[in-house]
């Protein structure tokens, strides 16, 4: 090998062992809505800074509830802009790093092709025995799904029908198993590249319900690491913006 070479192998080797040095591995609480995109964005994220994203994904109101009892997570992505707020007036939060990455958006679906019309007209002809939602008191999709559903003056009535999962991914997963003939989901669950991945929909109107604003926070024990922050300034970049918006979301 020429000298030449050997000091640019030498570079290499020196400069990958330097970055393996100094990735970190950081704990992320992610809203289950926004499993897919985050799993990308995980992904550019690791090979661009050689940083690893762990990501755990569940219900907003159950990561406020493991986060106060001292879960080891870094970073929050919620699906909601109050429990962000809530943390850093409560010191678990901290203080300036709070911005919104993402805005959600509502959506009742059906596996079924053409069973789910462009108005939402199926919640009132009856024509079905189960209702999917998430628990609202944990998931703001939930939330959102029961503001629609008192809109629309069906809240009563449809009440005996609904089942309830304790996030959005099991709220789908009822539907996706037959369990519910049709449910309010998030929009990004069903939608990728700007295409609808199966079954019929209602993107339900933004005036039925509260602005699903979701929010990320650096948590108490991310303050001051490096890894976090990158993480933070990725999710802000051009390519996170392109993979978000690809699964439905407004930004």
């Amino acid at each position: 090998m020429k000298p030449v070479f050997r000091r640019v192998a030498l570079f290499a080797i020196l400069a990958g062992a330097a970055l393996a040095a100094r990735a970190e591995e950081i704990s992320v609480a992610v809203a289950a809505n926004f499993t897919a995109p985050m799993q990308k964005i995980a992904a550019e994220f690791e090979k661009s800074t050689g940083h690893k994203a762990q990501l755990v994904f569940g219900s907003t109101g159950k990561f406020y509830a493991q986060i106060k009892s001292g879960a080891p997570f870094q970073l929050l992505l919620a699906a909601d802009d109050e429990t962000p707020t809530r943390l850093v007036k409560e010191g678990d939060g901290v203080a300036g790093t709070q911005f919104t990455y993402a805005i959600g958006k509502l959506v009742l679906w059906s596996p079924k092709p053409g069973f789910v019309d462009d108005k939402g007209e199926v919640l009132k002809g009856g024509k079905f025995e189960h209702l999917s939602i998430a628990n609202p008191k944990l998931a703001p999709y939930g939330l959102a799904a029961t503001e629609t559903l008192k809109v629309l003056g069906l809240a009563e009535a449809l009440q005996s029908r609904i089942v309830t999962g304790e996030s959005i991914t099991q709220a789908q997963q009822f539907l996706v198993s037959g369990s519910a003939e049709l449910g309010f989901i998030a929009f990004s669950q069903i939608h990728k590249d700007g295409k609808l991945i199966a079954g019929s929909h209602w993107l339900v109107p933004a005036k039925y319900h509260s602005p699903i604003r979701q929010d990320a926070v650096v948590l108490a024990k991310g303050k001051g690491n490096a890894a976090v922050e990158a993480l933070v300034g990725f999710l802000r970049s051009r390519t996170s913006a392109d993979i978000i918006k690809s699964y439905g979301y407004d930004l």
